[in-house]
């Protein structure tokens, strides 16, 4: 069956008829409740937002949630219902379903992987409850997927990994040969796979580069590290790591240092998020670049689900703004840096 991936950058997203009647009528998603929504019941008079969080696997994903849980307050007008599905799809399924079944305003989830989420979508939409993707993105079919996302808001990944190739280009000698090995996260994730896209889309043009393994650290310390150990028992000569989180870069840098590597010196380390702890070792010299991936997405959402409210439309696709971090520019970013 053939799949298209909700994406499309700059688009109107028109609201589908039942959803506007919704959003027109102030909430007929909160009308008509049983004694499951109970909870929902006792805060009819704000905007109820279920979030299903994909895990707490990094320092990223836990500023990612306290973002959202700072935003969706009862002050600001909201009642959020949040549920942490720990890196599980069918976690994630079963909160959206439960938020269904409470007759929530709004969906908002980070997909732990790509696929698999059309049924519980389809659920959502015949349920009138518009869903906004956060962070990372769902691959839907195409016979199916019109209108079951009414927004998605993050980073664009592949562009991430493309700025990372592209940093390691002009900062390499043409004629150097790079032996990189490549830390990826968690299988089958939209960061994962955008990462990979993008900077593939640099390095299988490069005759000197040469990619020796690349494995799955589902983007954290532990695995970070573990896989690392792996690398450096396996590849004696091992000039550049990618790793595609802070999080699994800490883990490397902490295998490396147990075997008298010098982390930014002797391996050239390029991580993505660029959290606080990262940014420093950036200024230090232990890692040589991050790009950022934002995790401050509670306030895009929010006006997302503002203009809805207000029967206007939406961008289906929101990218946010990034930046590159290296040693030339951190400290006038560093000292602002909140997570």
């Amino acid at each position: 069956m053939m799949k298209t991936k909700i994406k499309t950058a700059g688009h109107a997203f028109l609201i589908l008829p039942a959803v506007l009647a919704c959003v027109q009528l102030a909430g007929c998603a909160r009308s008509g409740k049983t004694e499951e929504t109970a909870a929902v019941d006792a805060f009819d008079n704000l905007i109820s937002v279920g979030f299903s969080q994909l895990g707490s696997e990094s320092v990223w994903r836990s500023a990612n949630t306290v973002s959202f849980q700072e935003t969706f307050t009862r002050e600001n007008g909201y009642f959020l219902l949040y549920e942490n599905a720990r890196q599980k799809q069918e976690n994630q399924i079963k909160a959206i379903r439960s938020f269904i079944s409470q007759r929530v305003d709004y969906i908002v989830f980070s997909p732990v992987t790509e696929t698999g989420w059309d049924t519980v979508l389809k659920e959502a939409r015949e349920a009138g409850i518009p869903v906004i993707t956060s962070d990372r993105q769902v691959v839907l079919d195409r016979d199916s997927g019109d209108g079951l996302v009414s927004a998605w808001v993050g980073g664009d990944m592949a562009a991430e990994g493309y700025k990372a190739a592209q940093w390691l280009r002009e900062n390499t000698k043409e004629d150097e040969k790079l032996n990189i090995v490549v830390l990826t996260g968690t299988e089958g994730s939209s960061a994962a796979l955008g990462r990979s896209e993008g900077f593939h889309s640099i390095s299988d043009t490069m005759e000197n580069w040469n990619i020796l393994e690349e494995k799955c650290g589902d983007f954290t310390l532990a695995k970070g590290q573990e896989i690392m150990e792996y690398y450096l028992d396996t590849y004696p000569d091992i000039n550049v790591l990618v790793s595609q989180n802070d999080d699994m870069t800490f883990g490397a840098i902490e295998a490396m240092r147990s075997r008298d590597i010098e982390p930014g010196t002797d391996i050239i380390i390029i991580s993505f998020d660029a959290v606080r702890e990262a940014l420093e070792m950036v200024r230090d010299g232990f890692i040589n670049v991050d790009v950022e991936c934002s995790p401050l997405l509670g306030p895009y959402v929010d006006e997302l689900i503002r203009k809805m409210e207000n029967g206007g439309q939406i961008e289906q696709s929101n990218p946010v703004d990034e930046l590159v971090f290296t040693a030339d520019n951190v400290k006038e970013y560093l000292e602002s840096r909140t997570y």
